[in-house]
């Protein structure tokens, strides 16, 4: 029989395997991450559109 700190030594090993296999695993991203960042994207180019927009129409009241 494994003796109490054995059995430590291997659960904590085998749950730093299971955790950098699965930190591995997200090297590829997946269609809707891909999909979520081309949102944010479009989402960030509005809004700069929309500051320009703004500052124009402050330079054309201000003149």
């Amino acid at each position: 029989m494994l003796n109490k700190s054995r059995l430590t030594i291997f659960f904590l090993a085998l749950m730093l395997a299971l955790g950098g296999a699965s930190l591995a695993g997200c090297d590829n991203q997946g269609p809707a991450e891909e999909a979520g960042e081309d949102i944010d994207d479009a989402m960030d180019d509005a809004g700069d559109t929309m500051e320009d927009a703004g500052e124009e129409m402050e330079d054309t009241f201000d003149n």
